[in-house]
């Protein structure tokens, strides 16, 4: 006698939402782009000014960037075979590590294959069933996941309000606990309030994780990240970075102790059970820490062109709510208009990301833009132009 049950995939054909918006024509995601990361990019063939990547340094296309990797795929093929545990780890994985390490100011370094992966691997290393785990509500998936692997107890505080983490440190007395947060927020572009977080978090004898992916790059007198920023290297107990924003390739990183590294290399799953990170990848990431060092100016033409678009925006009217990076949402109602805006951006030649619950709160859809230091003063004029002329067209600005 056959067994009634539920199809498992019925959800996948109550699943209209993608549809309706692409027969809408304003589905925004898996838009194909033609050309690298550049401040000017090709879609379907017609030229747009990217303010949608993270290429914040504007790396991607660096001609010593793409030689690295040119070298490293000659020398080493295209792929390890295997993980970092057994077969897969080569001189330039150590070698990167070093550097990481040193760049970060800190005893240790460990190379993932991607950022998502470290969050996943090192919160549930470190945390287990006895342990607790304090998050910022903000905080990005991966840490989420992260905690979820670790099956500790979470707890979670209203995005960046340090009476708040001081509630939740103050309640859960006893068990050992980790305070994770992103260094810079992703969508809103603010910062961490990392000396209070630092001082309440020491002070209830808790550790401290920041995610600094878009931090790393960005802030500090020498792109270090927010620990830099505030001066906190040596209060922050580990700093987990990406490749894919400021270091121009894939994959992720994460920075301390020589103790806690060691212990995070033997019990990381997300590290054990991958693939190592291609030759390729690793040697992008090397050269382009040598040309952050090399070439500051970079980290300052993006601070430039951060402030000059901040400006402009809220010059016009725009709401762009608490950012103070590169990061610069044009806040609005609701999804519809987010949809129908990027799609009247596109058509003025801009190329911008929409976010939309539940990646933002309610009532907070948004335009995400985020700048490069190699956008020129023509390309943000065209930007703010079309940002005027489309959000006259739509009242959204007078």
């Amino acid at each position: 006698m056959a067994i009634k049950r539920q199809d498992l995939f019925e959800k996948c054909r109550k699943f209209t939402k993608a549809r309706d918006l692409i027969r809408a024509g304003l589905y925004p995601y898996f838009r194909t782009i033609e050309s690298a990361q550049d401040p000017i990019v090709f879609l379907d063939g017609k030229k747009m000014i990217m303010v949608g990547s993270n290429n914040y340094l504007g790396l991607t296309n660096h001609p010593k960037v793409k030689e690295a990797a040119i070298a490293a795929i000659k020398k080493y093929g295209s792929g390890c075979a295997g993980s970092r545990f057994l077969n897969g780890t080569l001189d330039i994985h150590v070698a990167l590590e070093e550097k990481l390490a040193g760049f970060m100011r800190k005893e240790a370094a460990l190379v993932f294959s991607t950022g998502f992966q470290v969050n996943l691997g090192v919160i549930s290393a470190l945390c287990g069933k006895d342990d607790i785990v304090v998050i910022d509500k903000m905080d990005h998936a991966s840490i989420i996941d992260g905690c979820r692997l670790s099956y500790s107890d979470v707890k979670k505080f209203r995005h960046n309000e340090m009476d708040d983490l001081e509630r939740v440190l103050g309640a859960s007395e006893g068990s050992a606990a980790l305070v994770v947060v992103d260094g810079v927020f992703s969508m809103e572009g603010d910062i961490a309030k990392l000396p209070q977080i630092v001082q309440t978090a020491h002070g209830h004898g808790a550790r401290v994780m920041v995610d600094d992916a878009h931090g790393i790059g960005v802030l500090g007198k020498t792109g270090r990240g927010t620990a830099e920023h505030f001066g906190l290297e040596k209060e922050v107990d580990l700093i987990m970075g990406t490749y894919s924003k400021s270091l121009a390739s894939i994959g992720g990183f994460v920075a301390g102790s020589e103790e806690v590294i060691h212990y995070i290399k033997h019990f990381a799953r997300s590290l054990i059970f991958s693939a190592s990170p291609p030759p390729a990848s690793v040697a992008a990431v090397s050269a382009a820490l040598d040309i952050i060092q090399e070439e500051p100016e970079r980290l300052e033409q993006l601070w430039k062109n951060t402030h000059k678009i901040i400006n402009g925006f809220k010059a016009m009217g725009y709401e762009t709510g608490p950012t103070e990076t590169p990061i610069v949402p044009v806040i609005l109602d609701d999804s519809e208009t987010a949809f129908k805006m990027v799609f009247m951006l596109q058509d003025e030649g801009v190329f911008a990301n929409v976010a939309v619950p539940p990646a933002v709160p309610n009532g907070k859809a948004l335009i995400r833009t985020s700048y490069m230091a190699t956008h020129t003063d023509e390309h943000l004029d065209i930007v703010l132009e079309a940002f005027e002329k489309v959000g006259k067209a739509m009242g959204l600005i007078g």
